[in-house]
């Protein structure tokens, strides 16, 4: 008896942090599917599948690259990114850690999430995405590198000098 008492409140409270109408509007359900397209998403690009990784994108999507000057809506974005996916060779990023939240009314979700690649090593991906059309689609993602408060100065020296130098 103490077994099916268990087993009902732990049902219980599953299905209370399921629905968006659960007491805190935690939609964990929907938490993942977001992070299942984020992760196709991530994966499109390795294997250089443009239609699959535009595909995820809303209509309006902008996205903001490391590059102070990168901040492309999805045609910029993709005149920029298509001559790699055409060499077969986009990019890799994995995800290492994420953390989502979805709105109480369950249409849109924002997201930060740790990645490491090759090249780069750690970097950082944050953003939005809209249920639209019965899928989530991203709206807006901002990639950035994580700079240790200890060297943030230096960093910002070389930044500065770099933008010094620029013509």
């Amino acid at each position: 008896m103490k077994t099916v008492a268990c087993l009902l409140v732990v049902a219980w409270m599953a299905g209370c942090a399921h629905g968006p109408g659960g007491p805190l509007g935690v939609d964990l359900g929907r938490e993942r599917q977001v992070g299942a397209v984020l992760d196709d998403w991530h994966l499109a690009a390795a294997h250089a599948d443009a239609a699959r990784y535009f595909g995820h994108f809303s209509g309006h999507a902008v996205f903001v690259g490391t590059d102070g000057a990168e901040r492309w809506d999805l045609a910029a974005f993709r005149t920029f990114a298509m001559p790699h996916f055409e060499r077969g060779t986009a990019w890799t990023y994995v995800a290492t850690s994420r953390h989502v939240v979805v709105s109480r009314g369950g249409d849109v979700a924002w997201f930060d999430e740790s990645l490491r690649n090759d090249k780069y090593g750690e970097v950082r991906g944050s953003g939005v995405l809209l249920w639209q059309g019965g899928r989530w689609r991203i709206a807006h993602y901002v990639m950035s590198f994580p700079v240790p408060n200890e060297v943030a100065g230096e960093v910002i020296g070389l930044v500065r000098g770099r933008a010094a130098s620029s013509p």
